[in-house]
């Protein structure tokens, strides 16, 4: 069976149902379902739905797109098929900063990316999240509250979840991407584990669910109430238990596939389909009511991803 190409992901929004994406995007519902491992025509308000690519088709130069809540502009230039770049050149942006309700003009494909000024590294950039404030972020990235004012012409407290600042004294150069949220890069040796407990835990889920556990292991990486490392983050053991399964049983000395390769690379440049989760769970076969008290941030193919 073909790989299918994955033109767009969607956001299910109030009075969704799979029937109505169907005739938006013109393509059927069996399609939906197999593409996004869906045993039912249920959906929920913020899952994440796979939109396979229609054989031939384009984007057309000159298109509009409308700015959503989580979008970036990674994201979008992923969906459609373009580069950031040719969206920051086709909408006159000179950072990566977008607001809801914004109308873009998608650029037709083929547009060549600028240049990269190796004398000019292109600056770090973070995605603010749900509880993040300057301070917070100042102490996380190692800067002061007054230089993230100055770098990002910011003189109230006032931040909005998914706005994009400029950390100053930081550059993208260490990352495999300048949208990276992390300002870090993998060694060789955490990035193949990273990539087998994705393969362990989601080798049989959809794409974009393998970049959400993925980005899961990045945003513990960052929280301070976790290890700082990947491999810390991984192995951790608390009060006897193991945080991920695989650690216990020992898959997660199965070697990492292509996809969970690609998808550790995609969570490193910053998309996280997991919306800010730490942590996720199959509910067919996890124990214990803890797991399901927390805050579900998204539902992707057999997983449901929460933020504790």
């Amino acid at each position: 069976m073909a790989i299918p190409v994955f033109a767009a992901t969607y956001i299910v929004q109030p009075g969704d149902s799979l029937y109505l994406i169907s005739q938006r995007y013109g393509i059927s519902i069996q399609e939906l379902k197999e593409i996004n491992g869906l045993r039912n025509d249920y959906l929920q308000v913020g899952q994440v739905v796979q939109i396979p690519s229609k054989q031939g088709g384009s984007v057309q130069t000159g298109q509009s797109y409308t700015v959503r809540s989580g979008d970036t502009l990674f994201l979008i230039a992923q969906r459609f098929g373009v580069t950031v770049a040719d969206l920051r050149s086709a909408n006159n942006l000179s950072g990566d900063l977008i607001m809801i309700g914004q109308v873009l003009t998608i650029p037709g494909k083929g547009t060549s990316p600028a240049p990269v000024n190796p004398n000019n590294p292109a600056p770090m950039y973070y995605t603010v999240r749900p509880g993040d404030t300057l301070y917070l972020i100042a102490q996380r990235l190692g800067t002061t509250v007054a230089a993230l004012r100055t770098a990002n012409d910011i003189w109230t407290d006032y931040l909005y979840v998914g706005q994009q600042l400029v950390i100053p004294g930081k550059s993208g150069s260490g990352s495999t991407n300048p949208n990276n949220p992390g300002g870090y890069k993998l060694s060789p040796q955490e990035f193949d584990l990273l990539a087998r407990l994705v393969t362990a835990e989601a080798g049989g889920e959809p794409y974009i669910g393998q970049v959400a556990v993925a980005a899961t292991v990045l945003n513990r990486v960052k929280d301070p109430r976790y290890p700082n490392t990947v491999t810390g983050v991984i192995y951790q053991v608390t009060n006897g238990i193991y945080q991920y399964e695989p650690v216990k049983n020992g898959y997660i000395n199965m070697p990492a596939t292509a996809s969970a390769k690609k998808a550790v690379e995609e969570a490193l440049a910053g998309n996280d389909p997991s919306k800010g989760a730490n942590g996720f769970y199959n509910p067919q076969t996890a124990v214990g009511s803890w797991v399901r008290s927390q805050p579900v941030t998204v539902v992707i193919g057999n997983h449901v991803f929460f933020k504790s």
